[in-house]
């Protein structure tokens, strides 16, 4: 019995010397600088340096806060599957903001001069292309609140992204002309958000499909606004906002995201 035994034993170490080991993700997250027009910005691009191959990219839009450690979690998050994540950061030189007012303020100043908002973004594109880590197939932008209103514009602007993809974006139309975009529109909704207008989110998917994009809108029932950010319950606790996480709502808008983002970005 005891020589049967050590025949299994050393049966399994052999299969397990076989084994292949394959290292998991190890994502590090780094400040990524880029300027133009005498202004610099400070973005944080996120990638899993156990990763040899070429990625693409995927730009991330933050909240009207800024580039926070949410926006940061969230770059973490798509660089652990696969992608180079760059959060940009649309106020310059990592300006973020701590109240209501200054975000209102901040993220006013953006969407007022489309030019600008658009100008820093080509430059965080031009960049981000000349790194050996990132991939020639393409990039998609996603954004949160604010960004998710960015990422719209991007798409209506006709900006070289293969998917535009908006969480609880505000359907603000900053583009004074459409371009034609053909790329993956999608546009996740708490269904009880006051702060997004049913006309005006109703408007922009329209205009985008106009310009040929595939658009697909999704309510979630029950979800307000910030529903994919944890700290969005706090936060309208904080500042009396109509604000409110919801698990469900950020799960499954999440997952079709990455859906989205796989379909557009790894064709092969």
């Amino acid at each position: 019995m005891l020589r049967i035994l050590l025949a299994c034993l050393l049966g399994m170490l052999s299969v397990g010397a076989w084994a292949e080991a394959v290292q998991g993700p190890k994502v590090v997250g780094e400040t990524f600088e880029y300027a133009t027009g005498g202004e610099v910005y400070k973005g944080y691009l996120a990638r899993n340096v156990n990763d040899d191959e070429p990625r693409p990219a995927v730009l991330l839009v933050h909240e009207w806060w800024g580039l926070n450690d949410y926006a940061k979690s969230r770059a973490d998050q798509l660089a652990a599957l696969g992608f180079v994540a760059l959060a940009v950061d649309m106020y310059g030189n990592g300006k973020t903001a701590a109240h209501p007012q200054d975000a209102k303020a901040f993220s006013q100043r953006v969407m007022s001069d489309w030019p600008t908002a658009r100008a820093s973004l080509e430059a965080a594109m031009a960049k981000l292309r000349q790194q050996p880590y990132v991939s020639d197939g393409g990039m998609a932008a996603i954004g949160y609140c604010f960004g998710g209103g960015i990422v719209m514009n991007m798409a209506l602007a006709g900006m070289p992204i293969e998917a535009a993809i908006s969480f609880h974006g505000s359907p603000t139309q900053a583009v004074s002309n459409p371009q034609p975009f053909d790329g993956i529109v999608q546009i996740h909704n708490g269904a009880d958000d006051p702060l997004v207008k049913t006309q005006a989110l109703e408007s922009m998917a329209a205009t985008l499909s106009e310009q040929g994009a595939e658009v697909r809108v999704v309510q979630y029932p029950g979800a307000k606004h910030g529903f994919s950010n944890p700290a969005s319950d706090a936060q309208a606790k904080e500042f009396e906002l109509p604000l409110a996480y919801d698990a469900a709502a950020d799960a499954a808008s999440w997952q079709a995201a990455l859906v989205a983002l796989d379909r557009a970005l790894n064709k092969d």
